[in-house]
């Protein structure tokens, strides 16, 4: 199998780090040789962070290039228009609508940009968008952003939905078993 590259990109305590060891889990599992970066970027709360999770028969490095990503997973809106020329032509995103002010727009400096789903629709991008925020409390807590995605990004792949719960089973503590579960649920039927 060609390699595959995912890119997961979101802002420190959004739960990137989460999805993106829960993804590389699954994937093991499902028999690929799989590579996880490290996080890029500023991992305390509030800073832009990225990982990348690459899979197929056989793969040499976690990096991914410009123009390369198979799948885009925002958990934020403008880190989506960020990442976005490392999306290789006819790849997928997958993001949160929600929109979390960068320190420029907290000081006044700069403006949070409008309709960037619609801006990034309209260069010929496929987007699937959703309010993942909203769902994420509907399953019980805000914080659960992360495992909503990987709902939605599980359409994406033709792998059976026991093999994604028993990766969320491996990585999540017991005590938010049922709530990742649920907010699973949720992503993946929205």
């Amino acid at each position: 199998m060609q390699t595959k590259n995912i890119i997961i990109v979101g802002v420190g305590g959004q739960g990137t780090l989460l999805a993106s060891k829960i993804l590389g889990h699954l994937l093991l599992n499902e028999g690929y040789d799989v590579k996880v970066s490290e996080v890029h970027g500023m991992s305390q709360r509030g800073g832009s962070v990225v990982t990348y999770v690459r899979f197929g028969d056989k793969v040499y490095s976690p990096v991914v290039d410009k123009g390369q990503a198979d799948y885009i997973v925002s958990f934020e809106i403008l880190e989506t228009a960020r990442w976005l020329p490392y999306l290789k032509d006819g790849g997928q995103i997958v993001t949160n609508t929600q929109q979390i002010d960068p320190m420029p727009v907290i000081t006044g400096a700069a403006t949070y940009p409008t309709d960037l789903v619609d801006k990034i629709k309209n260069l010929g991008v496929k987007v699937d968008a959703m309010d993942c925020l909203s769902l994420a409390k509907q399953a019980g807590s805000p914080k659960a952003v992360n495992i909503v995605l990987l709902g939605r990004l599980s359409h994406y792949f033709d792998i059976a939905e026991s093999a994604w719960q028993e990766s969320l089973q491996a990585n999540v503590p017991p005590k938010f078993l049922e709530l990742n579960k649920k907010a699973f649920e949720l992503g993946k039927t929205a």
